[in-house]
C-alpha cells in the first residue's frame, strides 16, 4: 500500500502585482508537510487562463493521497467548478484539504462541510 502523500496546490496568484505572491500559501503547505516536489502552482490573470498546475496535480494523484489548498478560492473559479474538482478527486479516491476553511474530506465534519456545499449550490 502506498504511503499516503500530499499534494499541495493551488500555490496561485490572480494578480501579476508584486503585492500578490505565493510565498505565505507555499509556507502554509510546507509547514503542513507537503514535500516541496509535489508542489504545483498556475499564474492566471483571468478566468480563461489555462490552470496547467492544476492540470499536473489532478494528473499526479493517486488513491489514499491528500490535495491540500491553502484556501478554497485557489482551487476553483466558482462554487461549481470547486464542487466538479472536489468531485473529481473523489471519484479518485483523493482526499481534499483546505487550510484557511478547515474543510478535510477526511474527516467527518470535512465531509459534511463538502456536502452542505453541494446543498448550497444546487
Amino acid at each position: 500500500m502506498r504511503k499516503c502523500t500530499f499534494h499541495g496546490f493551488p500555490l496561485s496568484v490572480s494578480s501579476d502585482s508584486d503585492r500578490q505572491s505565493t510565498d505565505l500559501q507555499r509556507d502554509a503547505l510546507l509547514a503542513a508537510g507537503v514535500d516541496a516536489h509535489h508542489l504545483y502552482e498556475d499564474r492566471a490573470f483571468a478566468a480563461k487562463d489555462n490552470r496547467y498546475g492544476l492540470a499536473q496535480a489532478l494528473e499526479v494523484v493517486c488513491p489514499g493521497e491528500v490535495l491540500v489548498v491553502w484556501k478554497l478560492d485557489r482551487l476553483g473559479r466558482s462554487l461549481s467548478n470547486l464542487l466538479s474538482i472536489v468531485n473529481e478527486l473523489k471519484g479518485k479516491q483523493v482526499a481534499f484539504r483546505s487550510f484557511t476553511q478547515g474543510m478535510d474530506t477526511t474527516t467527518a465534519s470535512g465531509e459534511l462541510l463538502f456536502l452542505m456545499l453541494v446543498a448550497l449550490a444546487q
